[in-house]
């Protein structure tokens, strides 16, 4: 069964076939080729998944950072971000890295962030000087940062696969969020030294910068209440995500007096189409994620992996290897809900943190995202700036770097993986 399970998928994946269709036929395949179970324990076990209350946060997630980002406020932090980072060398470049940070606080995911930011700030650098495949580049990498800082879409994903609290894995993503970072703005500072890159800011006065922190302010506060919330137990994640959305829609209305119902019934339609893409693929990963359960995928795959390679550093080496390939092939959400399930039992009989598990593969597959030759923001961020995806990922030489570097930190040094 496992077999035809893998064969399919994969031959389905090399015919351009989506995920989660491909997902929802290798497991039909799997059970048709068994005989000895039903067909409709797929249809079973897609509906099942869905009847989780933790993962109601999801679309309510979506939809607060549809609805502050799609208004003045979302112009307001991109102004604050140039501001604060404008008037250094590569400025411009940094811009996204800082605008990242602040708009993941909001979006939670690395697609909204690549195309909100990407779209205005891509043409901007390209019209200053900058070159269109570096701006490309740094668009690719810096929108990962959206999937560490909470709220974090693929952080409640890996909660739905190992049981492990939510708050846990916010408050965990955090300092490797803000390390990338780091990494990202010296990389943008030292390429625009060495490569010339223009600097078009002036540094502002302490009263206009404090005037664009206070505008810019309900978004940098949003990601702080739902750390309070959940870090000292107010809500549960559902309950702080619905307070989100009413948080979301009290700025805009309030605040900034922007929200009319034609940007309401987009947010909405954006959210659940959003929602609907995710979904799907949760409820095809759940069917594959039974078959694997069933033949006891997970425990052979464990029993393999400590009797071989018998070091706990190198099976997390080993594991590490896995995820990033993965992540350059499949799309984020269903690599988390397919390895999660094999993962956590092997990370458990070596004595790794859960917690641990779920910021390491975060950041393995937040790789994957800006790797060809299916990375999903190298992609969007090529398309917006016009550029082949083998020019921009030569560009992306340095972010890799970083990006390696905090993921093998995080892997190997346990006491900087936050707890609540």
């Amino acid at each position: 069964m496992s077999l035809v399970l893998t064969l399919v998928f994969f031959a389905l994946l090399v015919l351009s076939v989506p995920v989660a269709h491909t997902l929802v036929i290798a497991s039909g395949a799997a059970l048709w080729a068994d005989g000895a179970l039903p067909l409709l324990l797929v249809v079973q076990q897609m509906f099942a998944q869905t009847q989780s209350f933790p993962l109601l946060a999801l679309p309510f997630f979506i939809l607060a950072g549809e609805l502050m980002m799609s208004g003045r406020l979302g112009q307001g932090l991109i102004d604050f971000a140039s501001a604060t980072v404008g008037h250094y060398r590569g400025g411009l470049a940094s811009t996204t890295v800082v605008g990242s940070v602040v708009f993941g606080g909001v979006s939670g995911s690395a697609v909204s962030d690549a195309s909100a930011l990407g779209s205005v700030l891509i043409p901007w650098q390209r019209r200053e000087g900058y070159p269109a495949a570096f701006a490309a580049a740094n668009n690719a990498a810096a929108a990962t940062i959206a999937i560490l800082i909470p709220p974090s879409i693929p952080m409640i994903l890996y909660a739905l696969v190992s049981n492990v609290s939510v708050g846990a894995l916010f408050l965990a993503g955090v300092l490797p969020g803000l390390m990338l970072a780091a990494g990202f703005l010296i990389v943008c500072n030292l390429s625009a030294r060495r490569r010339g890159f223009p600097v078009t800011h002036q540094r502002l006065g302490r009263g206009a910068l404090a005037r664009l922190a206070l505008a810019a302010s309900p978004a940098i506060a949003m990601p702080v209440l739902i750390l309070a919330g959940l870090r000292f137990g107010i809500a549960t994640p559902t309950e702080v995500s619905v307070t989100a959305v009413l948080y979301a829609l009290l700025v805009a209305m309030v605040v900034y007096r922007d929200m009319t119902l034609r940007r309401f019934l987009s947010a909405l339609v954006n959210a659940g189409r959003a929602t609907g893409v995710v979904m799907l693929v949760i409820m095809a990963s759940a069917a594959v994620g039974w078959i694997m359960t069933f033949v006891q995928a997970p425990q052979a795959f464990a029993a393999w992996a400590t009797g071989t390679l018998r070091e706990p550093w190198l099976i997390l080496l080993a594991m590490n290897g896995i995820m990033l390939v993965a992540g350059m092939f499949i799309d984020l959400p269903a690599a988390i809900l397919l390895l999660g399930p094999i993962f956590v039992p092997l990370a458990q009989s070596i004595g790794l943190d859960l917690v641990q598990l779920g910021v390491v593969m975060v950041l393995n597959l937040a790789i994957g995202l800006y790797t060809p030759p299916v990375g999903t923001t190298l992609f969007i961020s090529t398309t917006i700036a016009r550029v082949p995806m083998l020019r921009a990922a030569r560009e992306l030489l340095p972010f890799y770097a970083v990006g390696l570097s905090v993921l093998l930190l995080f892997s190997f040094v346990p006491a900087l993986t936050l707890r609540v």
